[in-house]
């Protein structure tokens, strides 16, 4: 487990930081070549491909031209790195989440997961959190 907050699901609970800015969630053909734009995007990019689809996860200033596009979307990222033995995080959260009525769209990384949540259900995704023992920390 990491030294800057992040503890086991059960313990002390996880810490989480609100990202600035809104995100977008995109969908382009599965043989599109990846748009060369969100890669000089600051804040949580990902990008998967499947057979089915290519997916795009960056800040809405740099939602590819052309793709079917969610956006309105908040970040809430678990300090980490986590230890990949822990278990139940994504559950955890996303079952505090759920309870208060909350939709998300959970992206993984090798050190931590990010939670997205539509930017008006982030005062109520924030509190369900804290109700569940996590800490989540908002910037100003």
């Amino acid at each position: 487990m990491s030294e800057e907050g992040a503890g086991p699901v059960g313990e002390a609970g996880l810490t989480l930081d609100v990202l600035p800015g809104r995100h977008v969630v995109a969908r382009l053909a599965p043989d599109h070549p990846v748009p060369a734009g969100v890669w000089g995007a600051v804040g949580l990019v990902s990008v998967t491909r499947s057979p089915d689809e290519l997916s795009v996860v960056c800040p809405e200033g740099h939602a590819p031209a052309g793709a079917r596009v969610e956006g309105d979307w908040r970040v809430l990222t678990v300090r980490g790195p986590l230890d990949f033995a822990l278990t139940g995080i994504l559950a955890n959260l996303s079952g505090a989440l759920a309870d208060a009525g909350v939709a998300l769209f959970a992206v993984s990384t090798f050190d931590t997961d990010h939670v997205l949540v539509r930017e008006k259900d982030l005062a109520t995704a924030v509190a369900a959190l804290r109700s569940a023992g996590h800490t989540v920390h908002e910037q100003a």
